[in-house]
């Protein structure tokens, strides 16, 4: 299981909506340029963030993007779903269910599978860790771990662009 860079850039870009101090919506061109991605690469994210209604799309020469709900209410969870889609980490080919004793009088089992049973339960365990994790909680995090000089700067930098 490998989430795509669409999250990370996702979860990059979300952040910079919770720092600024304007109330201007952020723009695409911006965060495209300060992350050092492709616009276009960066819309088609932003289109599924916009879709799964955690960003909404102010459109115009002012335009951007702007948070749906309060940072505390946007967990890496919304965001893993909403770029990489609801599949599931692992799923179950009933191999058990195939089993060459399985078709003999008598052998069939009602049982689950043990190991679809196990993944499942390691999948929600990690979905309910992504789920505790929120915008909110990652940029808390971030004002104590970066230097301060370095969040002003960027704080700055979008700023002044709007």
């Amino acid at each position: 299981m490998q989430y795509g860079v669409g999250v990370e850039y996702a979860l990059h870009c979300l952040i910079y909506f919770i720092g600024s101090n304007s109330a201007e919506p952020i723009r695409i061109k911006d965060l495209a340029k300060f992350q050092g991605v492709s616009e276009s690469y960066l819309s088609k994210i932003f289109t599924k963030l916009v879709k799964a209604k955690i960003l909404n799309s102010i459109p115009g020469v002012k335009g951007g993007y702007e948070l749906t709900k309060s940072p505390q209410s946007i967990s890496f969870w919304d965001v893993i779903q909403a770029v990489e889609g609801q599949k599931p980490v692992f799923e179950c080919r009933n191999i058990i269910g195939n089993c060459i004793i399985n078709n003999e009088a008598g052998c069939a089992t009602s049982l689950p599978c043990r190991i679809n049973v196990t993944m499942l339960e390691g999948e929600k365990m990690m979905q309910d860790y992504f789920k505790g994790k929120t915008l909110l909680w990652l940029r808390e995090t971030l004002d104590h771990e970066l230097p301060k000089e370095r969040l002003e700067k960027t704080i700055e930098w979008f700023n002044q662009r709007q």
